[in-house]
């Protein structure tokens, strides 16, 4: 499984080769209908001690067995590195020559500014004949991966929904995207499910997004069974609601779930911010049963240096 937050952003292609599809439509690449993708060794040194590697090596060809094909070289990119250039170069070239087919560089990053230098073009070549080496990058990064806050969407295509959560993990929106996440997560089999959680959670590194999504996961909102004072009031608004019709009763259980959950969130994060607050503010988060509010107050619970500036225009 992923070991880190860099990781997530390429071993995903190779543990969910079918995100492929999408984003190769949002770089405007084509790709073979059906096509078929092998993970190959990422490993590019050569025999004088000098290791290389590039983060993901996948080769993509036709299932139909048609020539052709072509190898995508995936690096994850979380800064400006002024030697990384070069370095792509080298990959495309080696790559290139070792399995004697076109090699493409994807580059993913999870900042803006990251993604509009990566996008290039590197020109390598000496004064004047610059263009003799140039690397063209295939970049994705906020600005070109969709934002998904619908968990239908996201039950779409969880893989896509996913990559999305970790690339917008500084969104304004990202507990609205991780909530749609969640939900499409617990309606996923059990592997799928075990899967995307744990990946999300290393994927959004320490971001404040992580403890947004930590706490959801923790809460039970989306996986029922655990016992927690979210499915019990979920089960309560169910049982009640019976009697006056059983839609009714379930969605209180899960406007009163989400609720609780989104309180919890707000102190969880201005825990983990170091951020100290009184009893008094505590009980004023816990006792809202307002949604906006709430909402409200987790936005500012990101950027707030006192716990009482949660209510600042209130």
């Amino acid at each position: 499984m992923v070991t880190s937050s860099h990781e997530a952003s390429h071993r995903i292609f190779q543990d969910r080769p079918e995100l492929l599809a999408p984003v190769f439509r949002i770089l405007g690449v084509p790709l073979p209908a059906p096509a078929t993708v092998e993970v190959l060794s990422p490993d590019a040194t050569e025999i004088r001690p000098l290791e290389r590697r590039v983060d993901s090596v996948l080769r993509i060809q036709s299932a139909a067995g048609r020539a052709g094909g072509f190898l995508l070289a995936i690096e994850a990119q979380g800064r400006r590195d002024k030697v990384k250039p070069q370095s792509w170069a080298y990959y495309l070239a080696h790559l290139g020559a070792k399995y004697e087919c076109p090699v493409l560089l994807l580059v993913t990053c999870q900042d803006q500014a990251t993604a509009r230098w990566a996008a290039g073009p590197f020109e390598l070549g000496p004064e004047g004949w610059r263009t003799a080496l140039a690397v063209h990058p295939l970049v994705l990064g906020p600005e070109n991966i969709p934002v998904i806050k619908d968990a239908e969407d996201a039950a779409r295509d969880l893989a896509l929904a996913a990559f999305s959560a970790m690339t917008h993990a500084a969104d304004p929106n990202v507990t609205a995207i991780l909530e749609a996440l969640a939900s499409a997560i617990g309606s996923a089999d059990g592997a799928s499910a075990e899967y995307f959680t744990e990946l999300l959670e290393i994927g959004l590194g320490d971001s404040p997004a992580r403890t947004i999504w930590r706490t959801l996961m923790s809460r039970g909102t989306f996986f029922p069974g655990r016992g927690t004072i979210v499915e019990e009031s979920y089960l309560k608004g169910v049982a009640e609601g019976r009697e006056e019709g059983r839609e009714e009763g379930r969605e209180e259980g899960l406007e009163a779930g989400r609720v609780e959950a989104r309180a919890q969130m707000i102190l969880r994060v201005l825990e983990k911010r170091g951020i100290p607050s009184l009893q008094g503010t505590r009980d004023r988060i816990t006792g809202c049963t307002d949604p906006d509010s709430l909402d409200q107050w987790l936005d500012r619970a990101l950027t707030v240096t006192e716990a009482e500036d949660l209510f600042a225009d209130d």
